[in-house]
């Protein structure tokens, strides 16, 4: 018998987890053992998903990316939320979070879990206060851990839980002043809670209580950087960098009780500091799977922040981040409708495509190359088959019709594909 995937794969038990993950990915199933041992892969699967179709985060594997949905005070529709859901999974999404933070949130993530065959990830911290119907500074910690055992109870396979920011870092992050002081919506709410009630954080001072619960359920913990920068200015400061060593600490916690760990990584971040910060975490964590939202590479482009996201997401995993949050059009700015987050779907898988192939992911540049063959052949429908999203260059082609089906309205005969297709024949070419 065992506890966790983890457990499993310590005591040498290959499961039926782990021979998926190793399908899918094209490894050995003994490969995906010893990389859950050891924690550097995890397999989110909570026990009570019966209809998942497990996936595996980490070394050596396929980038995979996250869409979060929920429904909140201002926008509360079950089937607008419902329907995202299916059309990310139709997308090829990996994993689901449902950021559900007011009204029924335990009947919606009931209905999504029992819908979902994609991993499902939630924030507890974020459905506290409208369970209770209490403000803040009422709730008790009992009460943030009854709400964690609700939503392993119900089947989500991983929780993001800031269990960092503890009252030691909160007096760091208040000792080093930032532009954008904590933008983490999860973290800013434990900060408060600190602050009102003058105690220290539950999730970190009652961390082996969220081990058990974790541990009943094969519940993944993907442990949130409260304290992850909000703007370009506020990256890789003091605050930052202490909450990423404790989280190096609670990861080893973790560990002992064989429950599965990934760390959250930073939002907004320069260029130039991704990669470093990549090494931080995977030095000070052990290894652990890297779970990073963007990074944001500038902070002037609202309504575009899907573009800065798969900037800064393609440079972090192909440097090792494992797992992109993906970032929609309407970040900072509004709930995504579904145009927006099909839009953040798309930017986040090429970051994802574009960072296995610097990683020499198995059969990431093959798919390239039948693109590039069917491009030389001219062949339009294997195109459209072989593209990520077949029904946008369908769609343009479509509205342009060249005047011969072998060009496109932009280049017409002087096609060079064509031309040079022609030429390496030995035929003629007719430019006019």
């Amino acid at each position: 018998m065992y506890t966790t995937q983890m457990d499993a794969a310590r005591k040498g038990i290959i499961t039926d987890e782990m021979r998926t993950v190793a399908r899918k990915e094209g490894v050995s199933a003994e490969k995906i053992r010893e990389l859950v041992a050891c924690g550097r892969v995890v397999i989110p699967a909570n026990r009570n998903h019966k209809g998942l179709d497990p996936a595996g985060i980490g070394e050596g594997l396929r980038t995979k990316i996250n869409v979060n949905i929920g429904i909140s005070r201002d926008c509360r529709n079950f089937d607008i939320e419902l329907e995202k859901a299916r059309t990310a999974i139709d997308l090829k999404t990996d994993s689901i979070m449902d950021l559900s933070s007011y009204g029924k949130t335990h009947e919606f993530r009931k209905k999504l879990i029992e819908m979902s065959p994609v991993m499902i990830g939630t924030v507890p911290v974020y459905d506290v206060t409208g369970f209770y119907n209490k403000e803040l500074d009422k709730i008790s910690a009992d009460e943030f851990f009854n709400v964690v055992e609700q939503h392993a109870k119900d089947g989500v396979d991983f929780m993001t839980v800031h269990a960092g920011i503890n009252r030691e870092t909160a007096r760091r992050f208040k000792q080093n002043q930032r532009l954008t002081n904590i933008v983490s919506r999860g973290g800013a709410l434990l900060f408060a809670w600190m602050e009102l009630t003058g105690r220290e954080n539950p999730f970190y001072e009652q961390f082996d209580r969220l081990l058990e619960i974790c541990e009943k359920y094969d519940v993944t913990i993907s442990l949130g950087d409260a304290l992850r920068p909000g703007s370009i200015n506020d990256s890789t400061d003091a605050a930052q960098i202490h909450e990423l060593i404790v989280l190096g600490e609670l990861t080893r916690r973790a560990w002992e009780r064989n429950v599965q760990v990934m760390i959250e990584g930073p939002g907004h971040m320069a260029m130039n500091e991704i990669a470093p910060n990549v090494v931080l975490e995977k030095r000070l964590c052990h290894g652990a799977p890297f779970y990073v939202l963007g990074p944001l590479v500038t902070d002037i482009a609202p309504g575009y922040d899907h573009i800065t996201a798969a900037i800064g997401g393609a440079i972090a995993a192909s440097c090792g981040a494992d797992f992109l949050c993906y970032v929609t059009p309407a970040e900072h700015l509004r709930l995504p409708d579904i145009n927006d987050m099909k839009e953040g779907i798309i930017a986040a898988r090429i970051a994802a495509h574009a960072a296995d192939i610097a990683k020499g992911i198995s059969g990431a540049r093959e798919w390239d190359y039948k693109m590039s063959e069917a491009r030389r052949n001219l062949d339009w429908n294997c195109m459209f088959e072989l593209a990520l999203d077949p029904e946008k260059p369908r769609r343009y082609r479509e509205n342009s019709i060249p005047e011969n089906d072998d060009t496109c309205t932009m280049c017409g005969n002087m096609c060079a594909v064509k031309n040079m297709n022609r030429i390496l024949k030995g035929e003629n070419i007719d430019i006019l």
